[in-house]
């Protein structure tokens, strides 16, 4: 395990070292190792950190405004890109296309915003299982195998890509950072669109923003998965009413870890999934039914896609 105040010490000092008197942009998407690396870079850099959180538009419900408050303290700059992401995505329905597109999207909206600043660097959250997960072919992490070769950035720099989920929440408790962010779960760089099976649309992340939604509303505080989600597979048939309809499947996934190698699904009782199941059905109308996923890592991934 990490010596947390040590790799504080040696985090900061390696930002400094690295950036020199320039500047830096920090890659914000509000989870727990991005946020631990902004404040880190914060601490190393003061006001030669410009912090970017990037509204893709394929973010939980409530994401953005939330992040705003939390880092106001920051002035982060929030780049409205949704339609841009939506665009690249469009009649995309391959994984990793989508989390190389993803990941490229990421990097071109950064060169925007810094455009004409002079800021040679980008900080972002990259952790070990990242690295692993991309460098050994199991999937493209849109942080290393799905960023773009050629950037305007002089260098990436990654202050956490040698430690484990569990070491990054121990570095954010020493900060500390609010047990809001620190027990964060894990939120796929790809947002909602490694939810949708198939090509994104902003009917589809809007169904699944939804249901993601309720599925956390019961199960975080009350069960404290490693991570719980929902995810949009396809179409099936259901009755609503007296009336046949043709309507989304949602697939409901929660599981137990520790770094997110290897995963267990949660054995929730039956009450908890039904009430999960009348909700999404109910308060989404287009959705027909819903499904408990209770595959291991491995040989199933924790998300979809």
């Amino acid at each position: 395990m990490v010596d947390a105040n040590a790799f504080i010490d040696e985090a900061i000092a390696s930002i400094k070292s690295q950036v020199g008197n320039g500047k830096a942009l920090i890659a914000l998407s509000g989870g727990v190792d991005s946020s631990v690396c902004a404040i880190l870079a914060h601490r190393a850099l003061g006001d030669r950190l410009i912090p970017v959180y990037v509204d893709t538009g394929l973010m939980r419900k409530g994401e953005t405004d939330r992040i705003r408050e939390i880092f106001k303290f920051m002035n982060p700059h929030v780049a409205d890109a949704s339609d841009r992401f939506f665009a690249a995505l469009k009649g995309v329905t391959d994984p990793e296309a989508k989390r190389k597109i993803v990941g490229e999207m990421f990097i071109r909206v950064f060169e925007d915003v810094v455009k004409g600043l002079e800021v040679d660097y980008l900080i972002q959250g990259t952790i070990y299982p990242d690295r692993i997960e991309s460098e050994g072919g199991i999937k493209s992490h849109h942080n290393v195998g799905g960023l773009p070769s050629v950037t305007d950035f002089k260098g990436i720099i990654e202050p956490l890509q040698d430690l484990y989920k569990d070491e990054v929440r121990d570095v954010a408790r020493a900060l500390p950072l609010p047990e809001e962010i620190s027990e964060r779960m894990p939120f796929p760089g790809p947002g909602l669109s490694v939810r949708v099976i198939g090509e994104v649309t902003k009917e589809k992340v809007a169904v699944v923003r939804e249901a993601n939604a309720i599925v956390e509303q019961e199960l975080v505080h009350q069960y404290k998965p490693w991570q719980c989600l929902a995810a949009l597979l396809e179409k099936g048939t259901g009755v609503k009413g007296d009336n046949r309809c043709h309507g989304w499947i949602i697939a409901v996934r929660a599981v137990e870890s520790r770094d997110a190698m290897t995963a267990n699904h949660m054995e929730l009782p039956w009450e908890t999934l039904n009430k999960i199941s009348s909700r999404i059905t109910s308060e989404i109308p287009s959705v027909a039914r819903v499904v408990y996923d209770i595959t291991p890592k491995p040989p199933a991934t924790i998300e979809f896609e």
